[in-house]
């Protein structure tokens, strides 16, 4: 990461989806040719002590399938990351400055493995529940076996059974 930081020349790419595993599984009906495109660059900046400290700055965006938890279709959604982070020699002293600091903090390894850092940040660009704005399919709500007590009570009722909450309110009484 020092010697990308030293050199200063930004890193662009497009990354094909199915190459990274976690995300792929997230997603549902991903097409073979789905890509990210995203871009690198690191740079030196003057730190607290006598050294320079190394900034990365990543910036990417693609579009995941996933299934939408109101219609049960595929809702393509955008993912967009914009992060920066800046490397410090342990994992101590990540500990140590991660709450004052307001940027991500990464510790400086011999081999950085940036495409699994951009996995990473597209995991957590995920929404928690994807949905549609306006889903395009018609909704069909439908009780299941578990339905709620007032329909069970009329249920109950049509089929001639006694309502099991008035046998346990008579239990009470007595």
């Amino acid at each position: 990461m020092l010697a990308f930081a030293q050199e200063g020349v930004p890193l662009a790419e497009t990354t094909l989806l199915s190459n990274m595993e976690r995300l792929a599984q997230e997603s549902s009906a991903l097409e073979p040719d789905s890509v990210a495109n995203w871009q690198a660059m690191a740079e030196l900046r003057p730190g607290a002590g006598a050294t320079e400290d190394v900034w990365l700055h990543l910036v990417a965006s693609t579009a995941v399938p996933l299934t939408c938890q109101r219609c049960m279709t595929t809702v393509v959604t955008p993912l967009e990351v914009d992060q920066w982070y800046r490397f410090v020699a342990t994992e101590d002293i990540a500990m140590a400055e991660d709450d004052e600091s307001e940027e991500d903090l990464l510790v400086m390894e011999p081999q950085f493995d940036l495409l699994n850092l951009l996995e990473d940040e597209l995991l957590m660009a995920l929404p928690l529940v994807p949905m549609h704005d306006a889903c395009p399919v018609a909704l069909v709500l439908q009780a299941g076996e578990d339905e709620l007590a007032g329909d069970a009570d009329e249920s109950a009722a049509k089929e001639g059974k006694p309502n099991p909450f008035a046998v346990l309110a008579q239990l009470k009484k007595k």
